[in-house]
């Protein structure tokens, strides 16, 4: 079962607020990425780690990945449910480094450009806007019609970091795995997150 806010041990003694990064899983396809966010993050001591994991996300990561969702939930070291608006990251008093949703599907990217605040995920990005935080969301879908695109405008616009899990084959990516850290590497530079994902561009090797 998964930890809620209420039962999720306490995070580590050394981790303070300046620290503190929400990680949000929505629904959409590339549950892969959030999923190995968590697993960075949770291997740096200085990070403290509050996740939301979608309804859909959780059918999404049974499906695509072979992880369960029990085994996701355990990255955290507190995991809110999606429906609870009382929780710590729906206010702008509970103090965070950024906040990260991996994936972000299109009905996701939208209740936030609209300020739709009807489930924490949605809440929570809306108070990082609004707090002037780091926002990133790495929007999955393609082909994009103009209202998707006119809602990305709209979040740049209001402060969010829009970082589609776009593949960089200059760094000559041999598996999936490569692919994958490659875009989430991108998105934790965003939100000053140290990370070894990838080997920084010198020039080229050919």
């Amino acid at each position: 079962m998964s930890r809620t806010a209420r039962d999720a041990p306490r995070a580590p003694a050394d981790v303070t607020a300046a620290r503190r990064i929400v990680v949000a899983i929505s629904g959409a396809s590339g549950a892969i990425y959030g999923v190995r966010a968590l697993e960075v993050l949770r291997a740096d001591p200085s990070v403290e780690i509050h996740a939301i994991i979608s309804k859909g996300a959780r059918a999404t990561i049974e499906y695509e990945t072979d992880r369960s969702v029990g085994d996701v939930a355990k990255l955290a070291h507190v995991l809110y449910e999606e429906g609870d608006l009382a929780a710590g990251p729906a206010s702008g008093t509970f103090q965070t480094s950024g906040m990260l949703v991996a994936p972000c599907s299109i009905r996701t990217m939208s209740a936030i450009a609209h300020s739709l605040n009807d489930n924490l995920i949605v809440r929570a990005a809306d108070v990082h806007l609004k707090e002037r935080r780091p926002l990133v969301l790495m929007v999955r879908e393609t082909p994009l019609h103009a209202g998707h695109l006119k809602s990305m405008h709209e979040l740049a616009l209001y402060g969010a970091t829009i970082l589609p899990p776009v593949p960089g084959f200059y760094v000559l990516p041999k598996t999936v795995a490569e692919i994958v850290d490659h875009s989430v590497g991108k998105a934790l530079d965003q939100l000053g997150i140290a990370h070894e994902l990838f080997e920084r561009w010198s020039g080229p090797k050919r």
